[in-house]
């Protein structure tokens, strides 16, 4: 079983940076596809960025050129470094995790952090 735990959301004026981290336990994290989404109030939950565990990375067209994720499989953790941050970009962001093991496939997910970006 895999836990998430999220933790650097916060308020943030526009234009401002916040980093946030997911800790995971278990031993998959190496091997799992870790990501981000977001859900605004009122809307669909929605891909933010997603990591693999070589490192190659995806973005949502909204966020590419102004955040980072990254990983450290040493400490079973994954980022997210937000950068020029709007208010559009204002939800609730949660980490994923999608590994397979000799019995299926899996999706888990963190409590999820709020990011409040004031304009």
């Amino acid at each position: 079983q895999v836990h998430l735990v999220e933790s650097g959301g916060g308020l943030v004026q526009a234009g401002g940076s916040l980093r946030l981290s997911c800790a995971a336990s278990g031993s998959i994290f190496s091997t799992a596809v870790m990501g981000w989404y977001r859900q605004a109030p009122g809307k669909q939950r929605e891909l933010v960025a997603t990591i693999t565990r070589d490192g190659s990375t995806n973005y949502a067209v909204s966020v590419k050129g102004r955040f980072a994720i990254s990983r450290d499989n040493a400490k079973n953790t994954v980022y997210l470094q937000m950068n020029s941050l709007k208010p559009e970009d204002t939800g609730v962001y949660y980490c994923n995790a999608y590994y397979s093991d000799f019995f299926g496939s899996y999706d888990r997910w963190g409590q999820g952090t709020q990011v409040t970006v004031s304009s």
